[in-house]
C-alpha cells in the first residue's frame, strides 16, 4: 500500500478508476497507433497506394472524432441529470469492444467495412473516455487530482505496453499458434485487444460509485430542456474564464499531439524505417512513458500543473522540428523517447487542470464539452497532415504544420490563471 500512496492511488476507488486506463490503452496502442495503421496500409487498403491509404485513414479518424464531439455534450448533460455516467460509459464500452472484435472480419480489400469498423471502435473508445474522465473530480480530492490523473495515464502505458508485447509475440510466432499467415495473426491480436479492454473495465464498474444525479433519478428526460441546457453550457463556460482559456489552449496544442500519435508509424514507414524499428519505438514509448507520466504528477506538485504542461508543449515543438529530418531507425527511436518523456504527463495534467477549473456537480456536462474541444482538436491536424501529403507528395512538410499548433497552444496556456479559477470554484461550493 505504501507504493500505492507514492503513486497517488492510495484508495480502492482510485485504483479501480485508473484500471480502466490500463484496459482502454490496449485499444489506443493496437488500433490507433501500432497494429491497425500497418494492417490498413499493408493489407486492407494496399490497392489504394500509400498516400491515398494514409489520407483515407486520416479522414476516417476525423469523421469519428466529429461524431463523438457532436453527441458527447448532449449525453453528458443527460448523465448529470440522471446520474448515469457509468451507464453511458458501459454503452460506449460495449460499442467499442464489439467493433474492435469486428476487425477480425476485415481482410484484404475490405476498405469500406474496415473504415466502418474502425469508426465504430473509435467512437466507442473516445465516447467511453468522456464519461471515464467525468468521474475523476468525484473520486479525487483537489490536492490529489493531478497525481491521480497522471497515474491513470501511467497505468495505461503499462497495460497497453504489456498487451502490445504479447501481440507482437503472437504475430512473430514467439508464442506459437500453428498459424503462418501474419494477417490472420494480426486479426487475432485485434481480438486480444477487445478481451483485454473488457477484462480491465470490470474494476471501475465494481469499485467506483455513480455520482449523484443533479435532477434526481426520477427526473424525466425532456430533450427540450436538455437542448436548452446544452446551449447554456457553452454560455455558462464564459462564466469560467480560466477554464475557457484552458480549453482554447488545449484545442490547439492537443491537435498537434493527436496528429503525432496517429501518423508517427506512417511517417516512419515513408522514411523506410524498418517495421521492427517502428514497433520497437511504440513499445519504447509505452514503457518509458510510465515513469515519465508519474514524474509529471510529481513535478506538478512542485512547480504547478500549468508550468509542467508548458514544458511538455515546448518539448513537443522540438519533436516536430526533429521529426522532419528523421531518416534512420536510431533517430526514430530517439524521437520516440522524446515523445515518451511528455505524452502521458501533458495529457494527464491537461485533464486534471480542467477538472479543477470546473464544478464537479456538472462534470458530465463539462467533460462532454471538453470532449468537443478534444475531438475537434483531433480533426484539423489529421486533416491537414494528409492534405499536405496530397499537395506535396511527402509527409515531411506536414510535420512542420504541427509546430504552429504547439506555439499557439503554448501562448494561450500562458494566459490561464489557475489560482483565480480555483478560487472561483471554491466560492461556488
Amino acid at each position: 500500500m505504501r507504493l500505492a500512496e507514492q503513486l497517488g492511488l492510495h484508495r480502492p476507488e482510485l485504483r479501480a478508476w485508473a484500471s480502466y486506463d490500463w484496459g482502454i490503452s490496449a485499444f489506443q496502442v493496437a488500433v490507433t497507433t501500432a497494429l491497425f495503421p500497418i494492417y490498413w496500409a499493408k493489407v486492407i487498403a494496399t490497392d489504394l497506394g500509400p498516400s491515398a491509404a494514409t489520407g483515407l485513414l486520416g479522414y476516417t479518424a476525423a469523421g469519428a472524432s466529429i461524431l463523438v464531439a457532436i453527441i458527447a455534450p448532449v449525453l453528458g448533460t443527460i448523465a448529470d441529470e440522471r446520474g448515469s455516467k457509468k451507464r453511458f460509459l458501459a454503452a460506449f464500452l460495449t460499442l467499442g469492444i464489439g467493433a474492435t472484435a469486428g476487425l477480425w472480419f476485415v481482410g484484404a480489400g475490405d476498405v469500406l467495412f474496415g473504415a466502418i469498423m474502425y469508426t465504430l471502435a473509435t467512437v466507442g473508445a473516445t465516447g467511453s473516455f468522456v464519461f471515464y474522465e467525468a468521474l475523476l473530480p468525484h473520486i479525487a480530492r483537489g490536492e490529489e487530482i493531478d497525481r491521480v490523473s497522471t497515474a491513470g495515464y501511467a497505468l495505461g502505458y503499462i497495460g497497453g505496453g504489456i498487451l502490445l508485447v504479447l501481440q507482437l509475440m503472437v504475430i512473430q510466432g514467439v508464442i506459437p499458434l500453428g498459424i503462418a499467415d501474419t494477417g490472420l495473426l494480426t486479426r487475432i491480436a485485434f481480438l486480444m485487444t477487445a478481451v483485454w479492454w473488457a477484462i480491465f473495465s470490470v474494476p471501475l464498474f465494481r469499485g467506483v460509485s455513480e455520482p449523484p444525479a443533479m435532477g434526481g433519478h426520477d427526473t424525466p428526460i425532456r430533450f427540450g430542456p436538455i437542448a436548452r441546457r446544452l446551449v447554456g453550457t457553452f454560455r455558462d463556460l464564459r462564466g469560467y474564464p480560466q477554464a475557457l482559456m484552458l480549453l482554447a489552449a488545449f484545442f490547439v496544442y492537443n491537435d498537434g499531439i493527436q496528429t503525432i500519435i496517429r501518423f508517427a508509424v506512417i511517417l516512419g514507414d515513408e522514411r523506410q524505417i524498418p517495421q521492427q524499428t517502428l514497433i520497437a519505438a511504440i513499445v519504447l514509448v509505452q514503457f518509458v512513458g510510465v515513469p515519465c507520466a508519474f514524474g509529471f504528477g510529481w513535478l506538478a506538485g512542485i512547480i504547478g500543473a500549468k508550468r509542467a504542461v508548458l514544458i511538455g508543449i515546448a518539448v513537443y515543438a522540438v519533436i516536430a522540428v526533429v521529426a522532419r529530418n528523421v531518416s534512420t531507425g536510431g533517430q526514430f527511436l530517439m524521437l520516440a523517447g522524446m515523445v515518451a518523456l511528455v505524452q502521458g504527463g501533458t495529457q494527464g495534467l491537461s485533464r486534471s487542470l480542467f477538472a479543477r477549473l470546473t464544478p464537479a456537480s456538472r462534470s458530465g456536462e463539462f467533460f462532454g464539452l471538453y470532449s468537443v474541444f478534444e475531438k475537434f482538436s483531433g480533426v484539423f491536424g489529421p486533416l491537414a497532415f494528409p492534405l499536405s501529403i496530397a499537395l506535396t507528395g511527402s509527409a515531411r512538410n506536414g510535420v512542420l504544420i504541427l509546430i504552429g499548433f504547439f506555439v499557439v497552444g503554448f501562448v494561450l496556456l500562458l494566459r490561464v490563471d489557475v489560482a483565480s479559477g480555483e478560487r472561483q470554484i471554491q466560492l461556488e461550493r
